[in-house]
């Protein structure tokens, strides 16, 4: 299926995106990725994919409200620019913002995917590396000694490249202020309406996420409103990156 690209201006940011064939499907990529995080199932499903404000191609002014609510706010916008009434959504990592968006307006959304995802729940507690980013001054200094090697060991190495060369500034303040807006009871109190989203959800959750315990894959699907399949992967945090089988799965969901 044929990629395209898209410049906008969004909410007052100036927006980058992917789109391929004419799928009403939302990809909402996580920390420190963007759009091309979504490449192998966007080819195979289609739909769209945003680079989210902070990180990629878009913009990454320092004034934006990077916390949930903002780009719960920026997710309203630029489904009105890509004429998305009503869509399926697909969400890792600190693409859970739209799960904000999809309890504000859950009569918009038609299906929802959800790889690891960071828990809109209570009794979440924060990993390491996000602690030492939610801490004023460790987290700057742990940005500064950031590097290349780093991504690569982490990152899937379809991505890790490509990731490193967007970790610039705005990003990696993009990251600090999403982080310190992001306590545990505002993630818990971002969630407490999921029983309102009733659409049918799929949740593949892997067994070896470093950051999200699977205890919380199982959380979404009972949290969830409507008939909600939880399916646990032996895999890590990127897990369709890890398991190809994991993008027919996906596809095939969404279509």
């Amino acid at each position: 299926m044929e990629l395209v690209e898209s410049h906008a201006g969004v909410g007052g940011i100036d927006a980058h995106w992917l789109h391929a064939g004419g799928a009403p499907v939302l990809y909402l990529h996580g920390v420190p990725t963007a759009s091309f995080d979504w490449l192998p199932i966007l080819e195979r499903a289609g739909g769209v994919a945003p680079d989210l404000p902070g990180f990629g191609r878009s913009g990454k002014p320092a004034e934006f409200d990077y916390s949930i609510r903002g780009y719960d706010r920026w997710l309203e916008a630029f489904t009105a620019k890509a004429g998305l009434e009503r869509f399926s959504l697909v969400v890792h990592d600190w693409g859970g913002v739209g799960l904000a968006f999809a309890q504000r307006f859950p009569q918009r959304i038609e299906k929802l995917l959800l790889f690891s995802t960071v828990p809109l729940l209570p009794g979440f507690a924060w990993h390491r590396l996000a602690r030492g980013w939610r801490t004023p001054v460790v987290g700057e200094l742990l940005m500064g000694f950031s590097t290349r090697w780093a991504f690569r060991r982490a990152l899937p190495a379809a991505v890790a490249d490509r990731a490193w060369d967007c970790f610039d500034h705005g990003t990696q303040r993009a990251i600090l202020k999403l982080y310190r807006a992001s306590s545990p009871e505002v993630l818990a109190r971002a969630g407490e309406r999921l029983h309102e989203v009733r659409c049918p959800a799929l949740v593949l959750w892997p067994t070896h996420d470093p950051y999200l315990g699977e205890e919380f894959g199982r959380r979404y699907a009972d949290a969830l409103g409507g008939d909600a399949e939880l399916e646990l992967t032996d895999a890590g945090h990127w897990s369709w990156h890890e398991r190809p089988e994991l993008v027919e799965r996906a596809a095939g969901f969404l279509c």
